[in-house]
Parts: structure tokens; sequence; C-alpha cells
């Protein structure tokens, strides 16, 4: 199969081809998480405080969000293929650095690079996606699969790093993602069709928005991140935070000034795209807020072990890959915004059970957490798929970079977006609830018509 303006490569090779970015985008969303379980032991092991364990966690997400929209432009101008490699070669070279850190300095810069380079790899994914599955049919079936993959990815870490760190140590656990990744990048130039289309017009690269939209992301990210460690009223918190709303303030007003903006003013009026988005964060938040709650009442309240805890998450991936695998076919018979909708919903059932049993200790985890660790996961990937499909349908190839970037940085801000909220509630079972009203309502909009 051919075509003049899009896929150059067979069937065969499309297929290969999504396979590697699908095993890629996995592996950038696994490193997100893989930190979580052996955090304690890497803190016991370097003397860290507190902060210093938020800022080794938090690392990898801030560069990551902070720069996907400059990664974005990048692979809108210098093509998804070159910057790609590009990006995976920066990203396998910071992941070998890790596991071999010999001090919490090294192990937190290797973590930003990790993060820069996942930045310019997951927009690069999305625009060679495009320009391999040319019609729109094809490029929706292969998004509504690709929606699936992050939340894949997540549990992945979660589980695969528990093991790992409990029967070898944690350095094995942060070994994982430079095999995947450096494996991927030998493959790449095999596997990718040389002859990708260029961008008929290279946008230019907007210096002072990239700065503005990097700066202020991270800023108010770290901001809301460090709400973990010290009470919203400390100096540590606002001032992050006030830094970050200023420069956010000033992005769009920079923006419409100029000629070729990063992030034009028209992307995000399209209500099935802001929706998209809206639900992309949502489903994002609610997977990894679950994952903290229950990976420390499990540890904490119920005295499990973190293998054992570990293990508690395998229905959760099962019924994850179950979904997943229907939830392509769902969006192409029922459309994204009503498998978003019903995914949602489906969520919020999820969410509502942990709230009401999953945190009691007095019940058993088959009763108590067990229900919603299939519930949730299930709708999260159709809600996946759909808004997937959403946030990038109807996007010309030459912004395909920017529609992943802005569909990555709804990922990666959402999480931590509604843990600092849930944080601020004050209570895990009012914070799940409260979750699960918020699920529903973006139900709700999604099932009014898309179109004004």
């Amino acid at each position: 199969m051919t075509a003049t303006a899009g896929v150059t490569a067979t069937r065969p090779t499309a297929r290969g081809a999504f396979a590697l970015l699908g095993a890629v985008q996995v592996t950038l969303i696994f490193t997100l998480a893989a930190i979580a379980v052996p955090l304690p032991e890497i803190g016991a092991r370097f003397g860290l405080r507190r902060e210093d364990l938020v800022l080794l966690s938090a690392a990898y997400g801030l560069t990551f969000a902070g720069l996907l929209l400059f990664g974005g432009r990048l692979a809108d101008r210098f093509g998804g293929r070159p910057t790609l490699l590009a990006g995976l070669a920066l990203f396998t070279a910071a992941s070998l650095a890790a596991p071999l850190a010999p001090g919490y300095g090294a192990l937190l810069g290797a973590r930003f690079a990790q993060g820069a380079g996942a930045a310019l790899t997951a927009p690069a994914a999305t625009a060679v996606l495009r320009t391999l599955f040319a019609e729109p049919a094809a490029y929706r079936r292969a998004m509504a699969t690709w929606g699936g993959l992050s939340v894949l990815g997540a549990t992945a870490g979660n589980l695969l790093s528990g093991v790992v760190s409990a029967l070898l140590s944690w350095r094995w656990a942060l070994a994982l993602p430079p095999v995947a990744a450096g494996a991927a990048l030998l493959l790449a130039p095999r596997i990718l069709p040389a002859a990708l289309p260029r961008p008929a017009r290279r946008a230019a690269l907007d210096v002072p928005g990239a700065l503005l939209a990097t700066a202020g992301i991270a800023a108010a990210a770290y901001g809301l991140v460090l709400t973990d460690a010290w009470p919203w009223t400390s100096d540590r918190v606002l001032v992050p935070l006030a830094v970050g709303a200023l420069l956010l303030a000033a992005f769009p007003l920079v923006e419409r000034r100029t000629r070729d903006p990063l992030l034009p003013p028209g992307f995000l009026r399209d209500r099935g795209r802001a929706l998209g988005l809206a639900a992309t964060a949502l489903t994002a938040a609610g997977t990894s807020t679950v994952f903290v709650l229950f990976s420390l009442h499990l540890q904490d309240a119920r005295g499990w072990s973190a293998l054992r805890t570990s293990a508690a998450f395998v229905p959760f991936a099962l019924s994850l890959l179950v979904s997943g695998r229907l939830a392509g076919r769902l969006v192409g018979r029922s459309g994204p915004a009503a498998v978003t909708g019903a995914g949602l919903g489906t969520a919020a059932a999820g969410l509502a059970a942990l709230a009401l049993f999953g945190l009691n200790p007095d019940v058993p985890y088959a009763l108590g957490v067990l229900p919603g660790f299939v519930l949730l996961p299930a709708g999260a990937a159709a809600a996946f798929a759909g808004s997937a499909v959403l946030a990038t349908d109807g996007v010309p190839a030459e912004r395909a970079g920017l529609a992943g970037s802005v569909h990555n940085t709804a990922m990666e801000t959402g999480p931590t977006v509604v843990f600092a909220a849930v944080l601020a509630v004050g209570g895990d079972r009012a914070s799940l609830a409260a979750a699960a009203v918020v699920f529903l309502c973006a139900a709700y909009a999604l099932s009014r018509p898309l179109s004004p």
C-alpha cells in the first residue's frame, strides 16, 4: 500500500513501525512510573530527605511535560523520523546513566535528561504515525490503540519495578528502560521508512514561546509537586506556583504577536479536541492517583510487602489489556466521544467502589479492592482510546507533532494537578469520591453533541 501524501511503506512495514513506536511510548511512561516503588530504597541508600525524594520523583515529569510543546515543534519542523531518533538517543544515554549513578546528584541529572529525551520522542512518534497512516480512518484506528499504551506503560512500571526491586535492587529496576530504548534505537532505522514525507513548510522555532511554555509548566508543576512535602502557604510552594502562573499567563500574550506561534490560539477551540484533552488528563490523573494511594494503603494499612503489593495490581493490568483490545474496535463502531464517555462512567464506578470499600482494611481484598481494580482500568482503557482520537482528529500532517505534544502534555500534567488537589482535600476516601463525581460530569459533557 502506497500513498503520495502519506504512507510510503507497505502494510507490513506500517504494522511493524506501529509496534516499534508503541513499545517506545510504553517505555517512556514506564520510566515515569518505575521509580515510585523503589524510591524509599533509593532514599535510604543515599540518605535523602523527603524534599529530595519529591524532586527525584518529579524530575523526569518536569522536563518531559515542560519541553513537550517545543519537542512537537521540532518534529513538525525537521520531520518525525530524525526527531524521534535524536530523542531516543538522548533518552537511551540518560537511561543508561540512571542505574549507574554513584550519588543523588548524578541520578537527579539523569532523570532530568531522560525527561528531555522523552519530550522529543513522544510527539515525534505521533508525527511518524500520522505519515504512516495517512487515511483518516486508518489514523483513527491507530490512535485508538495508541491511547491505551500510556496507562499500560504506567501499570507495567509499577508492577515490574516493584518485583525487580524486591528480588534484586532499585538499580536493576532502573536498568529496564535503557534496554528497551536501546533496542528501539537500533531497530528504528531498519523498521521506520527512510522516505517519510518532510514538512512542506518549515515552521519557525518560536524560541520565546518555547521558553515561556517550558519554564511556566515546569515551575507550576514543581510547585504542585512540593505540596506533598510542604504546606500550600509555604514560600517553597507559593514562589514556583506564582512564577509558573505568571509565565503561563504571558505565554498566550506573546503567542498572539508571533507570526508562527508554538501553540496556535485556535488549536484548542475545537470542542471535541478540548474535551478529549480534558478526558486524557482526568484519566491519567485518576489511574496514577490510585496507584499512589493503594501502593501506600496496601503496605501501610494492610502490612503487605512490596512484592505482594505489586501482585495486587495484576488484575488491574489484565483488565486494562482486555478492555484496551476491545476499545479500538468500539471507537470505530460507536465513535470516540461515546467510547470516551462510557469509559469515564465505568472508571467513575471503579473510583466509587474503591472509595466506599477499598480503603477499609477490614474488608478483604477480593471484596473491597478487586472490583475497583477491574472497573477503573476497564473504563480508563476505553477513555484513553477515545480521547486520543478526539485530541488528534482532523489535525493536518504538518501539525501532527503539535497534536502529539499537546496530548502528551495533558497526560503528564493531569496527574500532577489532580494529585495536588487530592492532598488539598485532606482525605483519601473523600478524594476518590470527588474524583468519581468529576469523571461523571466529564462523561455527561461528552454525551452532548460536539458540533456547535
